[in-house]
């Protein structure tokens, strides 16, 4: 029988709210974190850094990803955190290179110091009763590829999971992935190491699986607007041929996901929060550009749906001409 490979939704900011992570649930991701979380913020106490900690039941077993260079700050946002939510891992971000970010000595930023890396593990570990993972990134540039050397340093303050986005910082999300980087990792650590990058369809994951010898495979972006491609990831990393999505299952899809974020958080904040992930659902469709331009003025839930209604049935009798 073949071993399990567990498939995880990357944590992306402004993305993985509940209810897309809830979706992924529901197509196949076994893992699922949510978007990254200020530990200075939680230490200053600001209510809207606690709201993305906010997670449903369902979505379990969830880590959340919290960010920040301070050691004491790490420990103390994570505690924080775990008294209100208890989620079943804490994932420390090292990989994010967004300027703003990078220029706080935050995400990627700690792949150019491995000692401090090292340190905000081990504070974070001692400040939690649940397990401890890091996300890093292939190095900060070419010249520099230090991820077993970070990943080695996060095991020995107690990390118990390594996730390699094989880029670097200066690369942020241009292909390629260089799986090397990856597997060099793997083979540098005793821990769990989880792939990263580029994994847009089953083939791609099945690929990566095999270059890097990793233990599991995360899937970001791609998984925007196709919460999916969990189950495609899954078809082919069993032998079976990838299944793909219909036009009424994409739509369904949409449709669910504009119910389950307006739940969450009330139309006004939740409709133009949901327009990226509805650019990536009609990602490929003809006339998407022109659909995503009216979309993008609407902040009406009822609205977004009569367009997108009339959007469906302008492809189904596109398809039943050409059929």
């Amino acid at each position: 029988m073949k071993q399990h490979t567990p498939l995880f939704l990357g944590p992306m900011a402004g993305y993985t709210d509940s209810a897309c992570r809830r979706l992924c649930r529901e197509y196949g991701a076994d893992i699922v974190c949510s978007e990254m979380i200020s530990a200075k913020a939680l230490c200053y106490g600001d209510n809207k850094t606690h709201e993305l900690a906010y997670f449903d039941p369902d979505e379990r077993p969830i880590g959340l990803q919290i960010f920040g260079n301070d050691p004491v700050c790490m420990a103390k946002g994570a505690e924080m955190v775990y008294e209100r939510y208890r989620p079943d891992f804490f994932d420390i971000n090292m990989g994010c290179p967004v300027p703003k970010i990078v220029k706080s000595g935050d995400g990627s930023a700690l792949m150019r110091d491995p000692a401090l890396a090292g340190q905000i593990v081990e504070a974070v570990v001692k400040a939690v009763p649940v397990p401890v993972t890091v996300k890093i990134r292939a190095g900060w540039d070419e010249s520099c590829l230090n991820a077993p050397e970070v990943a080695k340093a996060a095991e020995a303050g107690g990390a118990g999971r390594i996730v390699v986005h094989g880029k670097t910082r200066v690369q942020f999300y241009a292909p390629p992935v260089n799986p090397s980087i990856i597997a060099a990792v793997k083979q540098a650590v005793s821990i769990p190491v989880i792939a990263n990058g580029d994994i847009d369809s089953g083939e791609s994951a099945k690929t990566l699986l095999e270059q890097t010898g990793c233990d599991g495979l995360m899937i970001g972006r791609a998984a925007i607007g196709a919460p999916w491609i969990f189950k495609q990831a899954r078809e082919v990393l069993e032998g079976k041929p990838q299944t793909e999505i219909t036009l009424e299952e994409r739509f369904a899809c949409m449709y669910r996901h504009i119910d389950m974020a307006c739940e969450q958080k009330g139309q006004d904040i939740a409709i133009p929060a949901m327009r990226g992930h509805l650019s990536g659902y009609m990602r490929g469709l003809y006339g998407a550009a022109t659909m995503r331009n009216r979309l993008n003025q609407e902040n009406d839930k009822e609205q977004v749906r009569a367009l997108l209604k009339e959007y469906y049935f302008s492809l189904k009798n596109k398809e039943d001409d050409h059929g």
